[in-house]
């Protein structure tokens, strides 16, 4: 039975992050106004980052942007998850995922594999109102709304967010990620952007909902095109990309993650500190 029945508060605006997080950095994102922290690479079935960076914090929502599901066992996290929303409950979300064929050799039927890990998760007892999927095309997005709090899309645009609002309908939390370069300089913001963009460009699952968005072959050779890097990245000043990320809620998001881009070796801080003070997050 789930006893978590009211909706976890995100907050519009978080942070998607694909490196280790500390615990000072979360605790600085909490106080710039930052609702939500995902964790994008969480392989530790224990979850002890999450339970740290909670620990860390006082309001600040943690998100496995995901857990895999090949690769983690359900049981164990459903313990996990027990041991942290002992004391933590409000303030986690529970995301998992099926990650991509060319990743995980396991990769079979995936879609009944998310059914049989939720069926799991429900008899180790983690509410409904605390998990969250990873969710792309139709069929993936409708079981995050029969089973999940939230539908987390990657590597989205804003008609992304509005088709899979209309489809999921009202109850259902919106959780896109968006990637962003702060520079104002198209070339610049593309030597940033094009490595990670390429990566993505390589994956069958992203390639596919991109041709659903009206993308096509040409827009993947060579890189990514212009029209698909504009698309998939904002780049520009903190007016400019805050306002891409606003472009989200208005199609139908509760919340929006962003996700900085930035040169190797090189510090985010001021990227979010920026981008929290265009956004108008009220942090001190």
């Amino acid at each position: 039975m789930d006893e978590i029945s009211s909706k976890i508060d995100l907050g519009a605006i978080g942070v998607w992050r694909h490196d280790r997080t500390e615990p000072g950095l979360a605790a600085e994102l909490e106080r710039l106004g930052y609702g939500t922290l995902w964790l994008g690479n969480v392989t530790d079935p224990d979850l002890a980052v999450v339970e740290q960076l909670l620990d860390a914090t006082g309001t600040l929502v943690v998100a496995t942007g995901i857990v895999n599901i090949w690769s983690s066992p359900a049981d164990r996290i459903a313990r996990s998850y027990r041991r942290i929303a002992e004391r933590h409950a409000d303030r986690f979300l529970l995301g998992i995922g099926a990650g991509h064929p060319e990743a995980t050799k396991e990769f079979v039927r995936p879609y009944e594999a998310l059914n049989d890990y939720l069926d799991a998760l429900d008899a180790g007892g983690v509410p409904v109102a605390r998990r969250a999927l990873a969710a792309l095309g139709p069929r993936v997005l409708r079981l995050a709304g029969d089973r999940t709090a939230a539908a987390h899309p990657y590597l989205v645009t804003p008609e992304h967010t509005r088709r899979a609002r209309d489809l999921l309908g009202t109850g259902p939390l919106l959780a896109p990620e968006q990637k962003v370069v702060l520079e104002t300089d198209p070339a610049r913001a593309r030597a940033i952007g094009d490595a990670t963009l390429g990566l993505y460009l390589g994956l069958t699952n992203y390639v596919g909902n991109l041709r659903r968005l009206g993308f096509d072959d040409t827009d993947f050779a060579d890189g990514g095109s212009d029209r698909l890097f504009d698309a998939l990245i904002l780049h520009g000043d903190p007016a400019r990309v805050a306002k891409g990320l606003r472009a989200h809620l208005d199609a139908g998001a509760d919340h929006v993650a962003l996700q900085v881009l930035h040169p190797d070796g090189t510090d985010p801080l001021p990227a979010y500190r920026a981008l929290a003070g265009a956004l108008g997050l009220g942090g001190e």
